[in-house]
């Protein structure tokens, strides 16, 4: 079992709230994540949900700002919030905050000099829910994903690819549409090289074009959110999901932005619509 170092601990929201450390074979690096763990019965496994974080972030913001632990405690779910990239004095960075530390897009990249640690899909697909099935009480057969802005993109496509391992899939203000946006032209083109046929793979929209479906999807934007029109493009994911038959509740929350203001007020309600999903 790979070893796990507890960088943290804290009692909170009848649970424990912790940040942990492991070196990862897939990024090459040391890796944080946080983990809430309601209380529970002895020899119980919960359910889990995912939680992605956007550019900039770590597993610090949501961890801190989320305001998740009450609802996880009253639904019994663990929730678990990785970090958005690989870091280290080693790892390849730029000087942009889209690019590079902080923005790893949730893809394994291809091209020098990036593809050797920036492989943040192994790293959330494979490596970390094996982690997190050998040291927590997780019940792996129940978990659903969300995310945030390029976590939320992490997660629509996270879930898209893995229908089968993830029974709920959610997302606060998404880029739905990396090829359609600079973000994601940036990102894509910059970890995956110019072939753009090679980022449907990693495009929420292009992959429902493609054949992926879900059961339902819940989305949560905010109308003042200065990144709607440009970058999350919100309306191309509701014209994918019309025209496949995706049940998609796409809520456009009036006056709220692009915080964790926003993301806080509607978390403990996404927890809620994805226990319900994950139960029995």
């Amino acid at each position: 079992m790979t070893a796990l170092e507890t960088v943290e601990e804290h009692r909170s929201h009848g649970g424990t709230q912790g940040v942990y450390r492991h070196a990862s074979a897939s990024t090459g690096t040391g890796m944080n994540f946080s983990v809430f763990v309601p209380d529970h019965a002895e020899g119980t496994r919960l359910p889990v949900l995912w939680f992605l974080s956007g550019l900039t972030c770590t597993h610090a913001n949501v961890t801190e700002k989320g305001e998740y632990r009450g609802a996880c405690a009253e639904h019994g779910v663990i929730f678990i919030a990785p970090d958005t990239s690989p870091r280290g004095d080693d790892v390849p960075d730029d000087d942009a905050y889209d690019f590079g530390k902080g923005a790893g897009f949730y893809v394994d990249a291809t091209q020098a000099p990036w593809a050797k640690h920036y492989r943040m899909r192994s790293y959330i697909e494979q490596e970390l829910p094996e982690l997190i099935a050998g040291h927590f009480p997780v019940d792996m057969e129940r978990q659903g994903i969300t995310g945030h802005s390029m976590g939320g993109h992490g997660a629509l496509t996270i879930g898209l690819r893995n229908p089968d391992r993830f029974r709920s899939v959610s997302a606060f203000s998404p880029i739905v549409s990396p090829l359609s946006c600079v973000w994601g032209e940036k990102a894509l083109g910059g970890y995956l090289g110019p072939d753009r046929s090679a980022w449907r793979d990693y495009d929420a929209c292009a992959l429902i074009e493609d054949g992926s479906r879900l059961d339902r999807l819940l989305i949560d934007q905010g109308t003042a959110d200065n990144f709607l029109e440009e970058q999350l493009k919100t309306p191309l994911l509701e014209q994918a999901c019309k025209a496949a038959g995706i049940p998609a509740d796409i809520r456009m929350q009036p006056g709220y932005d692009h915080s964790y203001y926003f993301i806080s007020t509607f978390l403990a309600e996404h927890v809620a619509w994805h226990a319900e999903r994950l139960s029995g």
